[in-house]
């Protein structure tokens, strides 16, 4: 009986010729776009590869500064990243150091699964950081650092009377995992959180604590004049004592404290254990949600 019209299947060699069919087109299209990126030819590879600065070498370093959430932080110089000196100590704080310091400089050569690269990945995003808290005092950190505040990269106060100072990143801790970044207001000299989530969660320890005072003991022509304007409070346009709300308060008590002495019943008494009352229930609810939480 003839096989023809019957669907018989495919040899083994049939159906290994279909797939490479199937994917020369792709591989066509990605030997294309390579030599675009890099110029085509194998002398233009040479070159790239003999670049001690080049585009490859630097290429998780540009990954990392234009993600998301990552505005804050500038980029390291290659030479700063590759002189030990500059990672003394380090080793002893960040978690499979070797390869995470390997990937930072683009020179990561391990074959890992998923879960590891993850790992190493994660580990060098903290080197990075740790690094970039060292880099940014330096007189090229300095620089850097200075064209981002000059544009407001960093944000602006969000007090109306500092008129939009920018502000600059700074950490209340140089030690590792202790608290997230702040921004620092040199014309309030107060500091305040990120407006974004993604930032509000960087470490604050990849600033440091002195940066922004050195900043401006570097460049003391950019430190603006310390605010002297406050908010005044008014009335129908007329200014209220500072003290006015206070003096009344202090008056109402010190009126309580005379009734009592003389123990005449004023009414008070009610209004007092009224306040206790709601006192007292808002330490309960306050317990309950510890105890809640602390269940969970």
């Amino acid at each position: 009986m003839s096989d023809a019209g019957q669907g018989v299947a495919a040899s083994p060699r049939d159906q290994v010729r279909k797939k490479i069919s199937e994917l020369i087109p792709s591989l066509e299209g990605l030997v294309s776009d390579l030599r675009v990126d890099y110029g085509g030819g194998h002398g233009a590879m040479d070159d790239f590869n003999s670049e001690t600065d080049s585009d490859y070498t630097s290429y998780w370093r540009d990954w990392f500064i234009s993600s998301r959430g990552n505005e804050y932080f500038c980029e390291i110089d290659e030479e700063y990243l590759t002189d030990r000196f500059n990672l003394t100590g380090l080793n002893t704080e960040v978690q499979y150091y070797q390869y995470a310091l390997d990937l930072v400089t683009d020179v990561f050569d391990f074959d890992c699964d998923d879960d590891m690269r993850e790992q190493i990945e994660k580990s060098a995003r903290h080197l990075y950081g740790l690094v970039h808290a060292r880099y940014i005092v330096t007189t090229r950190g300095l620089a850097k650092m200075l064209e981002k505040f000059k544009k407001s990269d960093f944000g602006k106060c969000p007090r109306v009377m500092c008129e939009s100072q920018p502000l600059l990143p700074m950490g209340q801790s140089d030690v590792a995992n202790s608290s997230p970044v702040k921004l620092y207001c040199a014309r309030c000299e107060d500091l305040y959180n990120p407006k974004s989530s993604r930032h509000a969660i960087i470490d604050g320890a990849y600033f440091g604590t002195s940066f922004h005072n050195i900043l401006f003991q570097v460049y003391p022509n950019m430190l603006p004049p310390k605010s002297q304007r406050r908010y005044e409070p008014k009335v129908f346009g007329f200014k209220v004592h500072a003290a006015a709300a206070r003096w009344q308060a202090d008056e109402r008590e010190m009126l309580k404290d005379r009734l009592r002495g003389a123990r005449i019943e004023s009414g008070f008494e009610e209004e007092d254990d009224d306040a206790e009352e709601e006192e007292e229930d808002e330490e309960m609810e306050g317990d309950g949600f510890e105890g809640a939480a602390v269940q969970q």
